[in-house]
Protein backbone atom coordinates (compact mmCIF):
# COMPACT_ATOMS: atom_id res chain seq x y z
CA UNK A 1 0.00 0.00 0.00
CA UNK A 2 1.55 3.26 -1.16
CA UNK A 3 2.07 5.33 2.24
CA UNK A 4 0.16 8.38 2.77
CA UNK A 5 1.01 12.00 2.97
CA UNK A 6 0.53 14.09 6.09
CA UNK A 7 -0.79 17.44 4.27
CA UNK A 8 -3.84 17.80 1.49
CA UNK A 9 -5.07 20.48 -0.28
CA UNK A 10 -8.61 21.69 0.64
CA UNK A 11 -10.66 24.24 0.03
CA UNK A 12 -12.03 26.41 3.34
CA UNK A 13 -14.22 29.06 4.09
CA UNK A 14 -11.86 31.66 5.21
CA UNK A 15 -15.35 34.15 6.58
CA UNK A 16 -18.88 34.11 5.76
CA UNK A 17 -19.84 35.07 2.69
CA UNK A 18 -19.83 35.54 -1.17
CA UNK A 19 -17.74 32.85 -3.47
CA UNK A 20 -14.29 34.92 -2.83
CA UNK A 21 -14.08 33.68 0.47
CA UNK A 22 -13.63 29.82 -0.87
CA UNK A 23 -9.62 29.62 -0.72
CA UNK A 24 -7.39 26.82 -0.91
CA UNK A 25 -5.50 25.50 2.32
CA UNK A 26 -3.76 23.17 3.70
CA UNK A 27 -4.97 20.51 6.08
CA UNK A 28 -3.60 17.25 7.75
CA UNK A 29 -4.87 13.97 5.75
CA UNK A 30 -7.52 12.63 7.85
CA UNK A 31 -7.17 8.63 9.12
CA UNK A 32 -10.25 6.75 8.80
CA UNK A 33 -11.84 5.29 11.91
CA UNK A 34 -13.80 1.73 12.67
CA UNK A 35 -15.91 1.11 9.48
CA UNK A 36 -14.79 4.32 7.66
CA UNK A 37 -12.86 4.34 4.22
CA UNK A 38 -10.18 7.12 3.06
CA UNK A 39 -11.13 8.21 -0.09
CA UNK A 40 -8.49 9.60 -2.37
CA UNK A 41 -10.99 12.06 -4.29
CA UNK A 42 -11.37 12.67 -8.05
CA UNK A 43 -14.57 14.35 -7.80
CA UNK A 44 -16.90 16.75 -5.73
CA UNK A 45 -20.57 17.77 -6.10
CA UNK A 46 -21.11 21.30 -5.30
CA UNK A 47 -24.90 21.56 -3.91
CA UNK A 48 -26.82 24.27 -2.40
CA UNK A 49 -26.13 23.21 1.39
CA UNK A 50 -22.77 24.13 0.55
CA UNK A 51 -23.37 27.27 -0.73
CA UNK A 52 -25.65 28.25 2.79
CA UNK A 53 -22.49 26.69 4.78
CA UNK A 54 -20.49 29.09 3.16
CA UNK A 55 -23.22 32.36 4.51
CA UNK A 56 -23.00 30.93 7.58
CA UNK A 57 -26.52 29.72 7.74
CA UNK A 58 -26.00 25.85 7.70
CA UNK A 59 -23.52 24.58 10.30
CA UNK A 60 -21.59 21.11 9.91
CA UNK A 61 -23.31 18.64 11.68
CA UNK A 62 -21.50 17.45 15.02
CA UNK A 63 -18.24 15.41 14.75
CA UNK A 64 -18.37 16.78 10.89
CA UNK A 65 -15.27 18.40 8.78
CA UNK A 66 -15.45 22.13 8.63
CA UNK A 67 -14.37 21.51 4.61
CA UNK A 68 -17.72 22.17 2.30
CA UNK A 69 -18.59 19.37 0.10
CA UNK A 70 -21.24 16.49 0.42
CA UNK A 71 -20.57 14.20 -2.52
CA UNK A 72 -17.55 12.69 -3.42
CA UNK A 73 -16.06 9.97 -5.90
CA UNK A 74 -12.67 8.14 -6.08
CA UNK A 75 -10.48 5.53 -4.94
CA UNK A 76 -9.59 3.72 -1.25
CA UNK A 77 -6.84 4.81 -0.02
CA UNK A 78 -7.23 3.23 3.63
CA UNK A 79 -9.58 1.32 5.31
CA UNK A 80 -10.55 1.48 9.15
CA UNK A 81 -11.31 -1.46 11.41
CA UNK A 82 -14.24 -3.67 10.89
CA UNK A 83 -14.67 -2.34 6.92
CA UNK A 84 -15.95 -5.23 4.81
CA UNK A 85 -17.64 -4.47 1.73
CA UNK A 86 -14.46 -2.17 0.36
CA UNK A 87 -10.66 -2.84 -0.22
CA UNK A 88 -7.96 -0.34 -1.04
CA UNK A 89 -7.73 0.55 -5.04
CA UNK A 90 -11.36 0.15 -4.95
CA UNK A 91 -13.50 2.79 -6.52
CA UNK A 92 -16.70 3.96 -5.26
CA UNK A 93 -18.94 7.17 -4.91
CA UNK A 94 -19.95 7.95 -1.44
CA UNK A 95 -22.21 10.72 0.78
CA UNK A 96 -20.92 12.49 3.24
CA UNK A 97 -21.25 15.30 6.37
CA UNK A 98 -18.67 17.37 4.76
CA UNK A 99 -15.32 17.23 3.84
CA UNK A 100 -15.76 16.88 0.08
CA UNK A 101 -14.03 19.92 -1.45
CA UNK A 102 -10.14 17.91 -0.77
CA UNK A 103 -8.00 15.48 -2.13
CA UNK A 104 -9.12 13.01 0.49
CA UNK A 105 -11.89 12.54 2.35
CA UNK A 106 -13.29 9.95 4.86
CA UNK A 107 -16.24 8.12 4.51
CA UNK A 108 -18.57 5.58 6.64
CA UNK A 109 -18.41 2.74 4.65
CA UNK A 110 -22.51 2.15 5.12
CA UNK A 111 -22.86 5.47 2.94
CA UNK A 112 -20.35 4.54 -0.06
CA UNK A 113 -22.24 3.48 -2.93
CA UNK A 114 -19.97 1.22 -6.49
CA UNK A 115 -19.85 3.45 -9.11
CA UNK A 116 -22.72 2.75 -11.72
CA UNK A 117 -21.51 0.84 -14.55
CA UNK A 118 -20.50 2.79 -17.25
CA UNK A 119 -19.88 5.79 -15.24
CA UNK A 120 -16.40 8.05 -14.86
CA UNK A 121 -15.51 9.48 -11.79
CA UNK A 122 -16.59 12.46 -12.57
CA UNK A 123 -19.91 11.32 -13.37
CA UNK A 124 -20.49 9.49 -10.10
CA UNK A 125 -19.44 12.35 -7.64
CA UNK A 126 -22.88 14.44 -9.18
CA UNK A 127 -25.03 11.20 -7.78
CA UNK A 128 -25.15 10.60 -3.84
CA UNK A 129 -26.49 14.02 -2.13
CA UNK A 130 -29.47 14.65 -5.07
CA UNK A 131 -30.39 10.73 -5.40
CA UNK A 132 -29.69 10.07 -1.62
CA UNK A 133 -32.14 13.36 -1.00
CA UNK A 134 -34.82 12.95 -4.38
CA UNK A 135 -35.52 9.13 -3.04
CA UNK A 136 -35.57 9.71 0.46
CA UNK A 137 -38.49 12.59 0.17
CA UNK A 138 -40.14 11.90 -3.10
CA UNK A 139 -40.55 7.98 -2.98
CA UNK A 140 -39.97 7.72 1.11
CA UNK A 141 -42.09 10.33 2.44
CA UNK A 142 -43.93 11.81 -0.37
CA UNK A 143 -44.95 8.09 -1.51
CA UNK A 144 -44.95 8.38 -5.06
CA UNK A 145 -46.80 6.16 -7.08
CA UNK A 146 -46.93 5.36 -10.59
CA UNK A 147 -49.94 7.46 -12.37
CA UNK A 148 -49.70 10.05 -10.24
CA UNK A 149 -49.14 13.39 -10.79
CA UNK A 150 -46.01 15.12 -9.01
CA UNK A 151 -45.03 18.57 -9.35
CA UNK A 152 -41.25 19.57 -8.48
CA UNK A 153 -40.11 23.17 -8.30
CA UNK A 154 -36.51 24.06 -9.54
CA UNK A 155 -36.48 21.69 -12.25
CA UNK A 156 -33.37 22.65 -13.69
CA UNK A 157 -30.95 21.94 -10.51
CA UNK A 158 -29.34 19.14 -9.77
CA UNK A 159 -32.21 17.98 -7.56
CA UNK A 160 -35.10 18.75 -10.24
CA UNK A 161 -33.46 17.43 -12.78
CA UNK A 162 -32.58 13.78 -10.88
CA UNK A 163 -36.32 14.06 -9.62
CA UNK A 164 -38.04 14.62 -13.07
CA UNK A 165 -36.35 11.58 -14.25
CA UNK A 166 -36.54 9.52 -11.26
CA UNK A 167 -40.80 9.79 -11.37
CA UNK A 168 -41.11 9.61 -14.79
CA UNK A 169 -38.96 6.45 -14.55
CA UNK A 170 -41.18 4.92 -12.09
CA UNK A 171 -44.42 6.15 -14.11
CA UNK A 172 -45.50 9.37 -12.75
CA UNK A 173 -46.68 12.17 -14.44
CA UNK A 174 -43.91 15.27 -13.55
CA UNK A 175 -44.61 19.09 -14.00
CA UNK A 176 -41.86 21.67 -13.25
CA UNK A 177 -41.26 25.39 -12.55
CA UNK A 178 -38.15 27.09 -14.49
CA UNK A 179 -36.74 30.70 -14.47
CA UNK A 180 -36.30 30.84 -18.16
CA UNK A 181 -38.55 28.92 -21.64
CA UNK A 182 -34.82 27.38 -22.88
CA UNK A 183 -34.82 25.54 -19.08
CA UNK A 184 -38.29 25.05 -19.41
CA UNK A 185 -37.55 23.02 -22.46
CA UNK A 186 -34.44 21.29 -21.49
CA UNK A 187 -36.32 19.66 -18.64
CA UNK A 188 -39.71 18.51 -21.04
CA UNK A 189 -35.97 16.77 -22.66
CA UNK A 190 -35.36 14.81 -19.31
CA UNK A 191 -39.41 13.80 -19.14
CA UNK A 192 -41.11 16.09 -17.57
CA UNK A 193 -44.42 16.81 -19.09
CA UNK A 194 -44.37 20.38 -18.98
CA UNK A 195 -42.22 23.11 -18.14
CA UNK A 196 -43.49 25.93 -16.59
CA UNK A 197 -42.37 29.50 -16.71
CA UNK A 198 -42.42 30.61 -13.09
CA UNK A 199 -41.50 34.04 -14.03
CA UNK A 200 -44.65 34.53 -16.47
CA UNK A 201 -46.93 31.46 -15.64
CA UNK A 202 -48.70 30.96 -12.60
CA UNK A 203 -47.63 27.47 -11.80
CA UNK A 204 -51.11 26.48 -9.96
CA UNK A 205 -52.97 27.70 -12.56
CA UNK A 206 -51.48 25.72 -15.32
CA UNK A 207 -51.27 22.13 -12.86
CA UNK A 208 -54.99 22.42 -11.95
CA UNK A 209 -55.62 23.21 -16.28
CA UNK A 210 -52.73 20.07 -16.75
CA UNK A 211 -54.87 17.67 -14.56
CA UNK A 212 -58.62 18.86 -15.44
CA UNK A 213 -58.75 21.19 -11.97
CA UNK A 214 -57.90 18.31 -9.74
CA UNK A 215 -54.38 19.01 -8.65
CA UNK A 216 -51.00 17.35 -7.99
CA UNK A 217 -50.58 13.98 -5.90
CA UNK A 218 -47.23 15.65 -4.64
CA UNK A 219 -45.19 18.77 -5.12
CA UNK A 220 -41.63 18.31 -3.79
CA UNK A 221 -40.52 22.24 -2.99
CA UNK A 222 -37.06 23.95 -1.98
CA UNK A 223 -38.59 27.72 -2.26
CA UNK A 224 -40.66 28.07 0.95
CA UNK A 225 -41.99 31.57 1.39
CA UNK A 226 -44.90 32.86 -0.33
CA UNK A 227 -44.85 29.18 -2.57
CA UNK A 228 -46.62 27.34 0.82
CA UNK A 229 -49.77 28.21 0.80
CA UNK A 230 -49.66 28.15 -3.62
CA UNK A 231 -48.65 25.01 -3.48
CA UNK A 232 -51.22 23.73 -0.89
CA UNK A 233 -53.53 25.52 -3.74
CA UNK A 234 -52.15 22.91 -6.38
CA UNK A 235 -52.70 19.51 -4.63
CA UNK A 236 -55.47 17.16 -4.98
CA UNK A 237 -57.22 15.75 -2.05
CA UNK A 238 -54.83 13.36 -0.38
CA UNK A 239 -51.82 14.97 -1.59
CA UNK A 240 -48.70 15.76 -0.35
CA UNK A 241 -45.82 18.26 0.08
CA UNK A 242 -42.67 18.12 1.05
CA UNK A 243 -39.96 20.37 1.68
CA UNK A 244 -36.59 20.11 1.53
CA UNK A 245 -35.33 23.69 1.72
CA UNK A 246 -36.50 26.99 1.79
CA UNK A 247 -34.75 29.54 -0.33
CA UNK A 248 -37.61 32.00 -0.19
CA UNK A 249 -37.80 31.80 3.51
CA UNK A 250 -39.15 29.16 5.80
CA UNK A 251 -42.23 31.55 7.16
CA UNK A 252 -45.13 32.40 5.43
CA UNK A 253 -49.03 33.33 6.48
CA UNK A 254 -50.28 30.00 5.85
CA UNK A 255 -54.59 29.19 5.36
CA UNK A 256 -54.94 25.83 6.38
CA UNK A 257 -58.04 25.39 5.78
CA UNK A 258 -57.63 23.66 2.76
CA UNK A 259 -55.04 21.36 4.37
CA UNK A 260 -58.37 19.65 5.94
CA UNK A 261 -60.35 19.92 3.75
CA UNK A 262 -58.50 18.31 1.62
CA UNK A 263 -56.67 16.00 3.92
CA UNK A 264 -53.26 16.98 2.81
CA UNK A 265 -49.60 15.74 4.20
CA UNK A 266 -47.31 18.32 4.59
CA UNK A 267 -43.64 16.89 5.65
CA UNK A 268 -39.95 17.79 5.32
CA UNK A 269 -36.85 16.41 5.62
CA UNK A 270 -32.72 17.47 5.73
CA UNK A 271 -30.17 14.49 4.96
CA UNK A 272 -26.85 15.29 6.39
CA UNK A 273 -28.08 15.58 10.27
CA UNK A 274 -29.53 12.10 9.75
CA UNK A 275 -27.36 9.04 11.44
CA UNK A 276 -25.52 6.69 9.22
CA UNK A 277 -27.80 3.81 10.02
CA UNK A 278 -30.66 6.13 8.31
CA UNK A 279 -28.80 7.09 5.34
CA UNK A 280 -27.36 3.49 4.90
CA UNK A 281 -30.98 2.39 4.46
CA UNK A 282 -31.15 4.86 1.95
CA UNK A 283 -28.60 3.67 0.12
CA UNK A 284 -29.41 0.38 0.27
CA UNK A 285 -32.64 0.97 -1.84
CA UNK A 286 -30.85 2.97 -3.95
CA UNK A 287 -28.71 0.39 -4.85
CA UNK A 288 -31.51 -1.72 -5.26
CA UNK A 289 -34.23 0.21 -6.85
CA UNK A 290 -31.88 2.95 -8.53
CA UNK A 291 -28.18 1.82 -10.06
CA UNK A 292 -30.03 -0.91 -12.46
CA UNK A 293 -31.20 1.99 -14.26
CA UNK A 294 -28.07 4.16 -13.86
CA UNK A 295 -26.12 1.35 -15.04
CA UNK A 296 -28.38 0.49 -18.00
CA UNK A 297 -28.32 4.26 -19.23
CA UNK A 298 -32.28 4.69 -18.72
CA UNK A 299 -31.25 7.74 -16.10
CA UNK A 300 -28.34 9.76 -15.28
CA UNK A 301 -26.95 13.27 -13.67
CA UNK A 302 -26.85 16.11 -16.28
CA UNK A 303 -23.82 17.79 -15.54
CA UNK A 304 -23.52 21.32 -16.24
CA UNK A 305 -19.67 22.17 -15.54
CA UNK A 306 -16.67 20.98 -13.95
CA UNK A 307 -14.23 23.27 -12.26
CA UNK A 308 -10.71 22.22 -11.04
CA UNK A 309 -10.81 21.68 -7.17
CA UNK A 310 -8.88 25.23 -6.43
CA UNK A 311 -11.61 27.29 -8.65
CA UNK A 312 -14.04 26.45 -6.08
CA UNK A 313 -15.10 30.26 -5.97
CA UNK A 314 -15.70 29.72 -9.95
CA UNK A 315 -17.89 26.74 -9.69
CA UNK A 316 -20.29 28.66 -6.30
CA UNK A 317 -20.60 31.71 -8.34
CA UNK A 318 -21.75 29.83 -11.24
CA UNK A 319 -24.24 27.78 -8.89
CA UNK A 320 -24.88 31.46 -7.25
CA UNK A 321 -26.43 33.26 -10.63
CA UNK A 322 -28.59 30.19 -11.38
CA UNK A 323 -27.79 29.57 -14.62
CA UNK A 324 -26.75 26.12 -14.18
CA UNK A 325 -28.75 23.39 -15.73
CA UNK A 326 -28.17 20.05 -13.58
CA UNK A 327 -24.73 19.31 -11.41
CA UNK A 328 -21.48 21.16 -11.31
CA UNK A 329 -18.86 19.30 -10.03
CA UNK A 330 -14.85 20.08 -8.98
CA UNK A 331 -12.59 17.63 -10.24
CA UNK A 332 -9.57 17.22 -8.08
Amino acid sequence: MTALPDVMTAIEISRFGGPEVLVPGERPVPRPGPEEVLIKVAAAGVNRPDVLQRLGGYAPPPGASDIPGLEISGTVAAVGEGVRKYKVGDKLCALVAGGGYAEYCVAPEAQCLDVPEGFDLVQAAAIPETFFTVWTNVFDRGRLQGGETFLVHGGASGIGTTAIQLAKAFGARVFTTASTDEKCREVEKLGAERGINYKIEDFVEVVKELTDGRGVDLVLDMVGGDYIQRNISALAVEGRLVYIAFLGGPVAEVNFAAMMLKRLTITGSTLRPQSVQAKSKIGGRLEKKVWPLLSSGAIKPVMDSVFPLREAAKAHARIDDSSHIGKIVLQV
